[in-house]
């Protein structure tokens, strides 16, 4: 690990230095050499913050953290089955930056903007530009919110909703408070993996606050990411009274065994965060390569039954454009 980039610099300063030459990357850990492997998109670009470079291990090619963030010439590669909207955002998208597709809940875009690039989003080619919040958003979302009763919980995504400044997103908190329907608010984010500063006291006071439950989950997919001090964060965020969950996304040769699995629920437990979802990939284009088999998924989670608590396990999941809610993945269809 390259301890000497770790940094106690706010984390809008981290934010603003994330490395975003691959070049620089691959000189930092040394790894030279694959530069004729990777190649430079001009889309969805390079972008990791350098406290996340610091949990990488120098020289090592196959570094799980590394593998996340690197540009790969597979990217170019069109696959059969692989497209630009895998999860038919476009279809439930009623007003600006609001997606309603789960029946009790709606999702709010209010940035487009990332601290991380990783190879597999399935949002990296979302038409950020037609859903970006202005200045009758927050009118039009209440609005929206109070013509459908049903509605009781609001999840801030973006992008990443931590991405913005407190003085943004607490904007948006007070916006969304004052609708008397809603009980919970959830943000989805990978900035306190990434940048575990982000979760600094004037936020997590704010959080503390609200009249509503506030659900956090961040977006972990193997225990190197989760070092001393990005662990002391989630503590402290668990601590505020928040709900700390996690969600995963399996990626073959990153994560796809249950040793690996293992490791991060029990990470993720000792720092505060419960093991919520292990998403099967989101065919993305772009992102065949991360893929691996439903029938290897299966049997991995099988594994993890027998070795994990109940508690510890996430639930196996797909989302599919047709279903208002995540499928879960047949455990019982073994070939």
């Amino acid at each position: 690990m390259i301890n000497h980039l770790i940094t106690q610099k706010n984390w809008q300063t981290q934010l603003s230095e994330a490395v975003s030459s691959i070049d620089e990357l691959l000189a930092i850990l040394q790894l030279e050499s694959l530069r004729a492997q990777v190649y430079v998109p001009t889309h969805f670009k390079l972008r990791v913050p350098r406290a996340f470079v610091a949990k990488m291990s120098v020289g090592d090619a196959n570094d799980p953290l590394l593998k996340q963030v690197l540009p790969d010439q597979r990217e170019q590669q069109a696959v059969t089955g692989y497209v630009t909207d895998p999860l038919g955002e476009s279809d439930h998208n009623p007003s600006r930056g609001l997606l309603h597709k789960y029946q009790s809940r709606v999702l709010l875009t209010i940035t487009g903007a990332c601290a991380i690039h990783c190879r597999y989003c399935f949002r990296q080619h979302f038409d950020y530009n037609a859903n970006m919040p202005n200045s009758g958003t927050q009118v039009a979302t209440k609005a929206y919110i109070s013509t459908h009763p049903e509605i009781d919980e609001v999840i801030l995504s973006g992008g990443d909703p931590l991405s913005v400044s407190n003085r943004r997103l607490f904007a948006w908190l007070d916006a969304l408070e004052a609708i008397p329907q809603l009980t919970t608010i959830r943000l989805h984010t990978r900035l306190p993996i990434v940048i575990p500063e982000r979760l600094d006291n004037e936020l997590l006071d704010r959080l503390a606050q609200s009249r509503c439950r506030i659900v956090m989950v961040v977006h972990c997919n193997h225990a190197n990411e989760i070092d001393t001090l990005t662990a002391q964060a989630l503590q402290r965020a668990n601590n505020a009274g928040i709900t700390m969950l996690n969600q995963t996304v399996l990626l073959k040769d990153i994560n796809d065994s249950v040793e690996l699995q293992v490791a991060l629920s029990q990470r993720l437990f000792s720092a505060g965060v419960l093991p919520y979802y292990l998403h099967v990939l989101d065919k993305v284009d772009g992102g065949a390569h991360f893929d691996l088999s439903e029938q290897l998924a299966i049997e991995l989670y099988w594994a993890l039954l027998k070795q994990l608590p109940g508690y510890l396990v996430p639930k196996l999941v797909r989302e599919l454009t047709s279903r208002p809610f995540k499928v879960p993945i047949d455990i019982y269809k073994v070939s």
